[in-house]
């Protein structure tokens, strides 16, 4: 049960910040129908890689809450390129503390999840495979003895 928790805090996360991500496609649009892009073949290519970046953000968030073993490594992925970013946020001439500290925060906390959960899950998996392993000598025993 303990794993359900983390993966939802995870997948909670990666909810959010791919809601964010598909917002700011939305953003992008909105400034092209205003003029305000240099050339529309690059504000094409970048709201197209916008939207598949949040689509698969979207996917890592579902294979997070129904405890898929492969969102798990999309989910760190993730979480490290917003590390990423919120460094480069937070440093250079242009630095914004607040921000950098918005995108690292949840980052971090999902990435506390997605590896508390992966623990947990091990853990369970562990436990199933011997009770099983049990199960099946127990069987054997009484087949010997009969």
């Amino acid at each position: 049960m303990k794993s359900r928790i983390a993966s939802r805090i995870a997948a909670t996360i990666m909810a959010l910040e791919a809601l964010v991500v598909l917002s700011l496609a939305g953003i992008q649009v909105v400034e092209i129908a205003k003029g305000n892009t240099a050339s529309i073949t690059s504000a094409v290519a970048l709201i197209v890689l916008t939207i598949i970046i949040g689509a698969g953000m979207v996917a890592f968030a579902w294979g997070l809450l129904t405890e898929q073993t492969w969102a798990r490594s999309g989910g760190i992925v993730t979480q490290l390129m917003a590390l990423a970013i919120a460094l480069g946020a937070v440093t250079g001439q242009y630095a914004h503390p607040a921000i950098a500290a918005a995108i690292a925060v949840p980052a971090i906390i999902a990435l506390v999840a997605i590896s508390k959960a992966s623990k947990q899950t091990a853990v369970a998996e562990r436990q199933e495979r011997a009770a099983a392993e049990a199960a099946e000598a127990a069987e054997g025993d009484q087949a010997a003895d009969a």
